[in-house]
């Protein structure tokens, strides 16, 4: 079986290190052709970096060379998976795109749209869907130790983790703030435990008194004047069949923790706290809980690249794909019309 042909296009650094290596761990499958950035000097620095034949600062350039690739990994700025997803897709490519999918829910819908017309992949590169925990916990799931799922707690919480660096704060290149950069992660992981339904109703906050004020945290100094995003959302999700999800993401919240990532889920048969898994339930009458303490480690990002070639070639895969995209970008353009009216 021939190798399959990716090219990158985003040449920053969760290109060079993320997603490159990734690949290359998988070289029996796919080797990668080309590194494309709208800056060329990025492009050929990160194509030299890891031995990748071509560098081009212009994505037509590439797509019409003879030796063109068969897949994408789209690690541009959020307002830019748009563009270069699109024309991926026009040109045949299959694509796995950076979180989020989109800016907004109407380009998610046509991303999804023109993949299935095309007969092509899209997924997304919500990998923490891959991590050892998640995937038990999805196990235990399957086989329905915890029964109906009818309520989670979604949480990914920074105390002082407002990004130093980067476009982070500019809401015209992000979208938006710690919803789309950290909450959109452990909001799949709620909507993939519950079938990926559109709630009916929605009700959110968000806030930014700390992102205002200015200060210094995890990830640097952050300049207050250009702090355009919210730093805190909270968000109730209602669905039709008597579902519900609690949302709450911070980039700066006067917590505990320095950090928190976390899924409390409730079942009719039992519950389950993701990290570090435990499950919650009764045997015989009497309280039991299990612990898991020492599960082996994944690479997070290696599996769900595997997810995505999966997926490629025809075979089951639990990556997020174009259409559960579509439908998490509405959810989260929904949860910001809450949060603004």
């Amino acid at each position: 079986m021939a190798l399959l042909k990716a090219a990158i296009i985003g040449g920053g650094h969760i290109a060079n290190q993320n997603h490159i290596p990734a690949l290359k761990a998988l070289n029996e499958q796919v080797e990668i052709i080309a590194v494309c950035s709208r800056d060329i000097n990025k492009a050929r620095a990160l194509a030299n970096n890891h031995n990748i034949p071509f560098a081009y600062d212009n994505a037509g350039e590439m797509f019409n060379q003879e030796q063109k690739p068969d897949l994408i990994v789209n690690c541009t700025a959020n307002n830019l998976h748009y563009a270069y997803t699109m024309q991926a897709l026009e040109n045949g490519c299959h694509v796995l795109c950076e979180k989020p999918p989109a800016m907004n829910a109407k380009q998610a819908r046509e991303m999804a749209d023109l993949a299935k017309l095309k007969g092509l992949v899209l997924a997304y590169n919500f990998q923490r869907r891959q991590s050892s925990e998640y995937a038990l916990l999805k196990r235990y799931q399957n086989e329905g130790q915890l029964g109906g799922i009818y309520h989670i707690k979604a949480t990914y919480l920074r105390r002082r983790g407002i990004p130093g660096w980067g476009n982070f704060t500019n809401k015209t290149i992000q979208g938006g703030g710690a919803l789309i950069d950290l909450g959109v992660h452990i909001l799949d992981l709620a909507l993939d435990l519950t079938n990926y339904q559109i709630p009916d109703k929605i009700v959110a906050n968000a806030y930014d008194f700390i992102g205002k004020a200015g200060g210094k945290g995890l990830k640097g100094v952050w300049d207050p004047s250009k702090f355009e995003v919210e730093d805190a959302v909270f968000a109730h999700l209602s669905f039709p069949n008597n579902v519900s999800i609690s949302l709450s993401c911070s980039f700066a919240l006067n917590t505990k923790e320095a950090e928190s990532v976390n899924l409390e889920v409730f079942g009719n048969k039992g519950g389950a706290i993701l990290n570090p898994l435990s499950i919650h339930t009764e045997i015989a009458g009497e309280l039991a809980d299990i612990h898991f303490s020492h599960l082996e480690q994944a690479d997070n990002q290696l599996q769900n690249t595997i997810a995505f070639l999966d997926l490629v070639s025809g075979k089951q895969s639990n990556i997020c794909n174009g259409e559960e995209g579509a439908v998490l970008q509405e959810i989260v353009e929904r949860i910001y019309l809450s949060a603004e009216q």
